[in-house]
């Protein structure tokens, strides 16, 4: 089985090369990261996971994802390196496209671009995203970076984001480009993977309705002329739970990606770490 280990809120009380170098040795298949780049004080927005609505403190306590994978992966020379999400609208593909091919490049090709459109409305906008029309936005910027890192110049011309010929170096190690999984449970975001991603990032899902995700997801890409085999599912932020991640596994899963709790130092994290392994791996 396929598992992963994600940094826990607050995203800083522990250096995330220390852990991602123990996650490596215990034999975790990939280390993710999240982000927010901050909080606003005063919003109208509905946090969608609590029944009550209100944003967690915790999230108002994530770190830079690109600075900490690059400090994981300096400290680490296997375990695939994630994004868990990355907030597409909220970066321009022109600058988000060598970040994500530099850190690719450095790691060797271990690189997961995980991605999403956002749910907090006002963070969006102060950025310059179009919320109402977040997840046309996301893909306009998805495939202008494709443009980036696979031709030697590269232009585009879109409603969001349009440039003249450019050059835009270093190109990723892997090839095309790293794989881009889609994020959430939207309502068509499996037709979106099929047309433009490489993969499905849920978070709250069972392994019943990712059973019948899969056979969707595969469904769909046959009738796209794509291979089923190579849309991964990553399912994010599950508890240490040995056989609910065999279940996932089970029902069509390629990995599962293990929340721990948050701990105040190293010692504690790779304490933690370790009776996570002993418990699912």
């Amino acid at each position: 089985m396929n598992v992963g280990i994600s940094v826990p809120l607050p995203a800083y009380w522990v250096d995330p090369g220390l852990m991602a170098q123990s996650a490596e040795k215990l034999g975790f298949e990939s280390f993710w990261c999240a982000e927010h780049p901050f909080m606003p004080v005063r919003t109208t927005s509905r946090f969608p996971g609590a029944a009550d609505g209100v944003i967690p403190e915790a999230y108002a306590h994530f770190v830079d994802p690109f600075v900490a994978l690059a400090r994981a992966s300096g400290m680490t020379s296997r375990i695939k390196l994630a994004t868990g999400i990355v907030l597409v609208p909220e970066r321009h593909p022109l600058l988000l496209a060598k970040e994500v091919s530099t850190l690719d490049l450095f790691s060797g090709g271990r690189f997961l671009f995980g991605i999403g459109a956002g749910w907090l409305k006002e963070e969006t906008e102060l950025l310059g995203g179009d919320f109402a029309h977040r997840w046309t936005q996301t893909r306009e910027s998805i495939l202008a970076m494709k443009e980036l890192w696979t031709k030697p110049e590269a232009e585009f011309h879109g409603k969001y984001y349009d440039f003249p010929p450019v050059k835009s170096n270093p190109k990723p190690a892997q090839k095309p480009h790293p794989p881009v999984l889609l994020g959430g449970a939207a309502k068509n975001v499996l037709q979106r993977v099929v047309a433009w991603g490489d993969g499905w990032l849920p978070n709250r899902v069972t392994p019943d309705a990712l059973r019948e995700s899969r056979a969707t997801l595969d469904r769909l890409a046959k009738d796209a002329g794509r291979d089923p085999a190579k849309l991964t599912i990553s399912v994010y932020g599950q508890p240490a739970d040995r056989d609910l991640i065999r279940r996932l596994h089970d029902a069509g899963s390629t990995r599962v990606v293990v929340r721990p709790e948050a701990v105040k130092t190293d010692g504690e994290m790779a304490a933690q770490l370790a009776r996570i392994a002993e418990s699912v791996l």
